[in-house]
């Protein structure tokens, strides 16, 4: 029965973050919202290494997905229905990389715009052009 209480809460919990996220959030709000989901999930005590792995596993879902719908690839039709769409893959990697970022302190809004004002002054050719 305790279990069950437990598990409720933590359920209401995360409907309360998820009912307080809106379309008009900022990048640092939505890095907030993970960061309080995480420790909802009780997920904020893994280690870089453990989220790095997550990370590594949600980029070849989202390889694996892409394969099975933008390519003429040959699948394996018995496991055709295993994975996810395209978005929900892309949601995935966003959400760990977003993790990654905060438990390293990064705020993704200020690596993301420090990075740009370098790439704005950046060619970008293909070779032979």
């Amino acid at each position: 029965m305790e279990l069950n209480m437990e598990l409720e809460e933590k359920i209401n919990a995360g409907q309360k973050l998820w009912d307080n996220l809106k379309d008009t959030n900022s990048l640092r709000e939505v890095q907030k919202y993970i960061e309080d989901m995480n420790e909802v999930r009780g997920f904020n005590n893994e280690s870089i290494q453990d989220r790095m792995l997550l990370l590594t596993e949600e980029i070849g879902e989202l390889a694996k997905s892409i394969r099975k719908t933008s390519t003429n690839m040959c699948i394996d039709v018995n496991k055709e229905y295993n994975y996810d769409t395209v978005e929900s893959e892309i949601a995935d990697c966003f959400y760990v990389l977003t993790s990654v970022a905060s438990y390293l302190n990064i705020d993704v809004f200020k690596c993301l715009k420090d990075k740009e004002e370098k790439n704005i002054h950046r060619v970008w050719k293909k070779r032979g052009q």
